[in-house]
C-alpha cells in the first residue's frame, strides 16, 4: 500500500504556490488602475486594485447645474461601477489560478 504522504506534500506544494501567484497578483493590482464613470462621462473616477480612489472628475457643467442631488449620485455611481471592474478583475484571476474550481472563502 502506498503512503499518502507524497500527495499530501504535493497539495501543500500547490497551495504554496497558489499564495505566492496570489500575493503577486495583490502586489500588481496595486498598480493597475480600473476606471468607472456615470452621467455621460460627467463624473469619471479611477480606483486602484485596492479600490482606493486615485483621481475623481466632475464636469464643470456637472457642478455650474448645482444640483447636489445629482452630483452625489453620480459620483457614488462612478466609483461603484469603477469598484465593479475592480472586482471582475479579482474574480477573474482567481478563477484562472484556481481552475474555476469556486472554492469557499476566496472570494
Amino acid at each position: 500500500m502506498e503512503s499518502p504522504m507524497p500527495d499530501m506534500l504535493s497539495l501543500f506544494r500547490q497551495a504554496q504556490l497558489m499564495k505566492d501567484k496570489m500575493s503577486q497578483f495583490q502586489k500588481e493590482m496595486e498598480t493597475q488602475e480600473f476606471e468607472g464613470s456615470a452621467g455621460g462621462n460627467a463624473v469619471n473616477v479611477i480606483l486602484n486594485g485596492k479600490h482606493e480612489i486615485q483621481s475623481l472628475t466632475i464636469s464643470p457643467k456637472l457642478i455650474a447645474a448645482g444640483d447636489q442631488e445629482q452630483i452625489e449620485n453620480l459620483v457614488k455611481a462612478a466609483i461603484n461601477n469603477a469598484g465593479r471592474e475592480v472586482n471582475n478583475k479579482v474574480k477573474e484571476e482567481v478563477n484562472r489560478m484556481t481552475g474555476g474550481l469556486g472554492i469557499p472563502g476566496l472570494l
